[in-house]
């Protein structure tokens, strides 16, 4: 269970049985309303706590039509990768805008530096570059925070892939190459070493952090702790969370940012597809109207096993299973609709043997999901819909042949 503290009361969510799964036009995102602010309970309470300023990470949740429900829980702000990201801040979420990118380019820095609020740089070459601009700006009366990225050379990230403080990473500037002499004008430090971790992580982190960069967070205003506190998923230590943010405050008199983005989305809806048909080679398939590679790239990227409603492993993957036909288990092969031969989930078991037109529902496809889909083999893509609190679907967007030729030339 999640550890939580006796003064958080947390408000009901919409039991899973209780949706009616075939009324939703397949595919869709769907986001549930009642879970979102739960999950906004929590996150507003730790920033309140702890004293941090707790933003949004577009990278991870950018579904702007929930914005104005983020800003009823008292978030301020969000964190853009890019231009783009910074223009939709600006314009939907409102707030204080903070950017970080590896790297800036000259056509896009003008209008990056007009939208933030904080700017973040990788290296310190690119402040070099683009630091006349940042004066200039504060010279006509802008206020922008300046910080640097720096890499502790210390994470707990198990996949390479999600790790950016592993070796001969290009992410952040390392101790051995710091450059004291050109903090003037800096009034920020950023890291970002956690992936999905628990507070203890963080208490690891930030003490290796203290020892390498000591000095200088001796002379910065505040500090970003990047993402990856997960402060939302159950067993999550969130006393802890508090504590070590608060005692990091006072030791070093800085502001303290954090900016989830799975925390946000995390279990807070699902990917809604029907079966559209079942072919046999050997073991049944069901061939779905979403793709694995289109809609749920990090299946193959990370690589990870979503979980689907009603079903479970196969044998060799449930050790509690004696056969895939145990207890009248039907096992298939889940597959997306492009024509890519690995475009396929893996093995499931369900309940009872499904038909053309059966609904299969992923769980928790909100967070990271949405922001990595694409129109590969131009395949239909998901709706985006919301499930509010009072039981009624709300479609919010529909995508056509329109989206897919803008992609193209």
């Amino acid at each position: 269970m999640t550890v939580f503290p006796s003064d958080l009361k947390l408000s009901a969510v919409t039991p899973v049985d209780a949706v009616d799964w075939a009324a939703i036009p397949s595919p869709a995102f769907v986001l549930d309303e009642s879970r979102l602010r739960r999950n906004l309970e929590l996150i507003s309470y730790v920033q309140r706590e702890s004293g941090a300023q707790i933003i949004v990470a577009f990278k991870g949740f950018s579904m702007w039509s929930a914005f104005p429900t983020l800003r009823e829980y008292g978030i301020t702000g969000a964190t853009a990768s890019s231009l783009n990201e910074a223009i939709l801040a600006k314009e939907e979420m409102g707030g204080e805008v903070h950017v970080y990118a590896p790297a800036y380019s000259d056509e896009d820095f003008p209008r990056v530096l007009e939208l933030a609020d904080h700017l973040v740089f990788n290296s310190f070459s690119q402040w070099e570059r683009f630091k006349p601009q940042v004066e200039a700006a504060r010279a006509a009366g802008r206020t922008v925070h300046v910080g640097i990225r720096v890499n502790p050379e210390y994470a707990e990230v198990e996949t390479d892939l999600y790790n950016p403080a592993g070796p001969f990473s290009r992410l952040g500037v390392t101790r051995r190459e710091f450059r004291m002499d050109l903090m003037d004008g800096v009034d920020g430090l950023h890291f970002h070493t956690l992936c999905e971790k628990d507070s203890d992580t963080l208490e690891r982190t930030l003490e290796v952090l203290e020892r390498t960069f000591g000095d200088v967070l001796a002379q910065v205003k505040w500090v970003n702790f990047g993402g990856g506190h997960l402060m939302t998923r159950e067993g999550y230590d969130i006393p802890r969370l508090i504590r070590v943010v608060r005692a990091f405050r006072e030791r070093w008199g800085v502001h303290v940012i954090l900016e989830p983005g799975s925390a946000f989305g995390w279990q807070t809806g699902w990917l809604v597809s029907s079966v559209l048909d079942v072919v046999h080679n050997v073991k049944d398939a069901l061939l779905l109207d979403i793709s694995v590679s289109a809609h749920m790239p990090d299946v193959l990227e990370m690589p990870y096993r979503p979980r689907i409603l009603g079903a479970g492993d196969p044998p060799e993957l449930d050790h509690h299973r004696e056969t895939s036909e145990g207890a009248g288990g039907h096992p298939y092969i889940i597959g997306g609709t492009t024509c890519l031969a690995g475009d396929v989930v893996g093995e499931y078991v369900f309940d009872r043997a499904l038909e053309i037109g059966d609904r299969v529902v992923f769980d928790d496809m909100i967070h990271y999901t949405m922001v990595k889909t694409t129109f590969f083999n131009g395949v239909k893509h998901p709706d985006i819909g919301i499930l509010h609190r009072d039981g009624s679907y709300e479609r919010v967007k529909t995508f056509g042949y329109e989206e897919f030729k803008a992609k193209l030339s």
